[in-house]
């Protein structure tokens, strides 16, 4: 009986991956992206373009049936809560709102993600560098504001 389990399990687990995701990286202008000094540009890059931009590293287990559908979904997601590819396109009323929830999100803990710093432990914030992302997003929310 376990046999016949494992085996429709296995079976299971194979036709999963018929069921290909499709994130692609669409062409990015830099003219459009947001700009920060090199500090932060370097956090943003490590622990936000992932699921936040069209610059998507995609990891070797990203391809594989059911995390791919799990990927899919937090790139999907992050990048329609804001896409810093698209930065200055984005409508000043709805980046405010993004901005102001970044900063919430890294402020306490919930951004990046626990599963992807899990599997990506570079992309972890220390206390210092949570500070600093709130901040930049801060000014960033006030020269909107200014406008």
């Amino acid at each position: 009986l376990m046999k016949v389990y494992l085996a429709v399990l296995a079976i299971v687990l194979i036709l999963m991956q018929l069921i290909r995701i499709d994130i692609k990286n669409s062409p990015t202008d830099s003219r459009l992206e947001i700009k920060a000094d090199e500090n932060v540009s370097k956090l943003l890059r490590r622990s936000c373009y992932d699921c936040h931009s069209n610059s998507t590293d995609m990891p070797w287990y990203s391809h594989v049936a059911p995390v791919s559908w799990f990927v899919r979904h937090h790139i999907k997601e992050g990048r329609k809560a804001i896409n810093f590819s698209k930065y200055t396109q984005i409508d000043p009323k709805i980046k405010a709102k993004r901005l102001k929830r970044a900063i919430q999100t890294v402020r306490n803990g919930m951004m990046p993600l626990p599963s992807y710093t899990w599997m990506h432990k570079d992309a972890k914030l220390t206390k210092e560098q949570k500070e600093l992302l709130a901040n930049f997003f801060q000014k960033e929310l006030d020269k909107l504001e200014g406008e």
